[in-house]
């Protein structure tokens, strides 16, 4: 097989492990709350329980996405992750007390650690105009998870029956049917997944080649030169003796050392190679890593992750109670608005993988802040405590939404694209572990201060709303440096890698 068609089968695999994320966050979403409930849990177990997922994807993301940068490879994390998403499932079908339950989601959300070394696989694959959309089609995938998700939910919902000890339900079929998924993805990666060799470094190996090629062949018109000159120096040889003759030599002597020089910058010696290999051997240092993620740039980008991911899961941890308050919505109400939710998510994606073709990342992020803090204000406004009769809160809780989810490809895309360019490419899987760590963070915090707000919503929204406005002024007083460096330090960062 051609590596053309390896690299096709190994990105359309990416693509099933990101959609099936996408399910089953769809599939589990809208019944785990009546779920809990079932097994006698407190309100805060929601919070719990979301929380918990993403607690252990923290932990396992910069593991992972060192392990990843330590042997450039990702079939066997990706294997060795989708045994705990396999696992942390069946838990969650077996149910039979509410601390399984939570158990369940901390042994899944290991598997979403895989997460950090795909990111590091797709930038070493990809140059870097070809980036964002690169990773826009990734995110889409999921988001159309999100989208196929409640569709399965509707037919999960009709099962009842028994599968030996075990009672298969409205509540306890997601965790079944994802477990199975999650099986059937082992055996695709097994057969359409390579590690395939970086691209881009691929490319800067070519021009190093062309260049290299460039300057023999201007080695060899110059020896060519000399040669055509030698008649002129054979003139004197025969007015004179071997004196005489020895007397032109110098100056060849200073042409062979000009082309050793010359071959010496485009073939160094060996003896200084060692100490290069063993310094891009050892990335992993502490002052290296401490100036990477203090960085005026990555601090920014750090913080735009940490606060969206922030509001948008207590968003979502908020909607499921509060249409069951105002609107007595059940679980085929809530999955039906996450599929519509999850139309507009791809639409978005779709737009932002258009656009980000025409526009700088900084232009994308800009705009996606601003539309989450439209949203912010409306929530702020007309969700904190809804208005009018049922019509007009249902279109006050419609706008809200609409706006809500519209904002978040802009962010999302921006974010991981320009953060994936400004820091380094020797690290990338850990860097994208450290970034989808603190994505994991903001989505434990946010499920917790929702859940314990659900009762304080002003006091939840406007929060959430400071947070917004702090990171806007952020992006805005460093704006100026939102940029990727230039192209010909990306190829010499690809160049120390070898």
């Amino acid at each position: 097989m051609d590596n053309r068609r390896k690299r096709k089968l190994t990105f359309f695999t990416i693509g099933l492990i990101f959609l099936l994320s996408g399910v089953e966050y769809a599939v589990i979403l809208p019944t785990i709350w009546r779920y809990l409930q079932t097994l006698d849990a407190v309100p805060y177990f929601l919070g719990l329980a979301l929380s918990a997922f993403s607690l252990s994807g923290l932990l396992s993301g910069p593991l992972f996405g060192y392990w990843s940068d330590r042997t450039r490879t990702t079939k066997k994390i990706i294997l060795f992750a989708n045994v705990f998403e396999i696992i942390g499932n069946f838990m969650y079908f077996m149910g039979y007390s509410k601390w399984l339950l939570l158990s369940s989601r901390l042994v899944a959300g290991i598997g979403t650690g895989a997460g950090s070394a795909i990111f590091g696989f797709l930038t070493r694959s990809t140059a870097l105009e070809d980036r964002a959309t690169a990773f826009a089609t990734v995110m889409a995938c999921r988001q159309a998870g999100l989208l196929i998700g409640p569709a399965f939910n509707i037919f999960l919902r009709l099962c009842d029956f028994q599968l030996g000890p075990f009672v298969v339900n409205k509540y306890t079929a997601p965790g079944l049917f994802m477990c199975l998924m999650w099986t059937l993805l082992q055996l695709t990666v097994i057969f359409m997944y390579w590690d395939l060799p970086p691209q881009v470094k691929e490319k800067a190996k070519k021009s190093s080649r062309n260049q290299s090629m460039e300057e023999e062949n201007r080695q060899g018109l110059a020896e060519e030169d000399n040669e055509e000159e030698k008649p002129l120096m054979g003139n004197e040889e025969l007015g004179g003796s071997y004196g005489s003759v020895v007397a032109p030599n110098p100056p060849r002597s200073e042409s062979s050392a000009a082309s050793n020089a010359t071959l010496n910058h485009i073939s160094p010696p060996p003896s200084p190679v060692p100490p290069e290999s063993h310094e891009s051997s050892s990335p992993f240092k502490i002052s290296s890593i401490s100036r990477e993620f203090l960085r005026e740039e990555v601090v920014v980008l750090l913080a735009a992750q940490f606060i969206t991911l922030f509001n948008q899961t207590a968003l979502e941890t908020m909607v499921t109670p509060m249409t069951q308050k105002y609107f007595g919505y059940g679980e085929l109400e809530n999955s039906v608005m996450y599929c519509l939710c999850g139309v507009e998510v791809i639409a978005g994606f779709l737009f932002v993988r258009w656009l980000s073709q025409r526009v700088t990342e900084r232009v994308l992020l800009a705009i996606g802040l601003t539309i989450c803090n439209i949203s912010g204000v409306w929530c702020i406004i007309f969700l904190a405590n809804p208005l009018g009769d049922f019509p007009w809160q249902l279109t006050e809780f419609i706008i809200g939404v609409f706006l809500q989810v519209l904002g978040l490809p802009f962010v999302a895309v921006a974010q991981v694209s320009l953060f994936s360019k400004v820091t380094s490419e020797k690290t990338q899987g850990f860097s994208q572990g450290v970034r989808r760590s603190v994505g994991g963070l903001a989505t434990i915090l946010g499920p917790l201060w929702a859940g314990g707000l659900t009762e304080n919503m002003y006091i939840m929204m406007g929060v959430m709303m400071a947070l917004l406005a702090l990171i806007t002024m952020m992006l805005a007083f460093s704006y100026d440096r939102m940029l990727a460096p230039a192209a010909e330090e990306q190829v010499e960062d690809s160049e120390n890698c070898r």
